[in-house]
């Protein structure tokens, strides 16, 4: 399995909040999501509700705490 590049929190916040990046908290529980919500992101239902229409070449960060 290939290695998953690691990106830090401050340049996720900077592609996040230039609209390049989407931000997903991995967690399928809206009560944690709720818990451990960071700026400008979605949910993993949210996720799962657009994640037909996103491009496949839409980067996508996912986090939990």
């Amino acid at each position: 399995m290939a290695d998953i590049p690691r990106v830090s929190a401050a340049e996720t916040r900077s592609r996040v909040q230039a609209g390049n990046t989407l931000l997903v908290c991995a967690y399928s529980s809206d009560e944690k999501f709720s818990a451990h919500h960071l700026e400008g992101a979605i949910s993993y239902a949210a996720f799962q509700a657009m994640k037909p229409t996103l491009e496949k070449s839409r980067e996508l960060v996912f986090f939990c705490a």
